[in-house]
């Protein structure tokens, strides 16, 4: 039977002790390797930067057509963009808006080193 991995809440920036200060618990190891490994993927690396530079939100149809692949496949990787908690997203109409959560990042650079930011 497959072992079922733990859930746990990323809608808020990741907070705890920096990595570099402390040895971490279980519980903090497993919050930071969620969040990296939702940037662990070239697409929503690409995504991400697209988001911070253009300025505005964006729809999912403007950003498939950045990055070149379907809307489904850009609908699924933002998807863990915005579980990880990096994205915002907000319906309008028919569109889906989305746009980054600067203090997200923020946050986890300052847990992976204090010194960062």
């Amino acid at each position: 039977m497959p072992k079922t991995l733990p859930v746990i809440d990323m809608t808020d920036p990741v907070c705890c002790a920096p990595v570099a200060s402390t040895p971490a618990d279980d519980a903090t190891a497993l919050d930071v390797a969620l969040r990296l490994k939702a940037l662990a993927d070239p697409v929503r690396v690409k995504l991400l930067s697209q988001l911070f530079t253009c300025g505005e939100p964006c729809t999912t149809g403007s950003l498939a057509s950045t990055v070149g692949l379907a809307e489904s496949t850009v609908s699924h990787h933002l998807g863990q963009l915005r579980t990880a908690g990096f994205i915002s997203s907000e319906r309008q109409g028919m569109s889906m808006h989305h746009s980054p959560r600067r203090e997200a990042l923020t946050a986890l650079c300052r847990v992976l080193d204090p010194n960062c930011c």
